[in-house]
């Protein structure tokens, strides 16, 4: 997938996520893209290892079903974040 199409989908689905995670995660612009675009790599993964059972780095589509995988990914980029800076 190209840099823009990683773009878009990081924006949509980091914006997505942050809309339905409770609480305020804070970060502008770049937080909402880099945070969407980890959760694209989380859910793409987590995916690939339900599906093949084996552990492989793959990002989601820009598609409806890779956003949703992508959202999904985000979210659980954001709990992960937060247990990392509780305090």
């Amino acid at each position: 997938m190209n840099v823009i199409a990683w773009i878009i989908l990081g924006l949509l689905a980091g914006a997505i996520a942050k809309w339905i995670f409770p609480g305020h995660q804070g970060g502008g612009f770049i937080a909402t893209m880099f945070l969407g675009i980890i959760g694209a790599f989380i859910g793409g993964t987590l995916m690939t290892f339900i599906r093949t059972g084996s552990l492989q780095l793959v990002g989601a589509s820009l598609s409806i079903p890779g956003v949703v995988i992508a959202v999904l990914g985000a979210i659980i980029a954001i709990w992960l974040w937060g247990l990392i800076n509780r305090g």
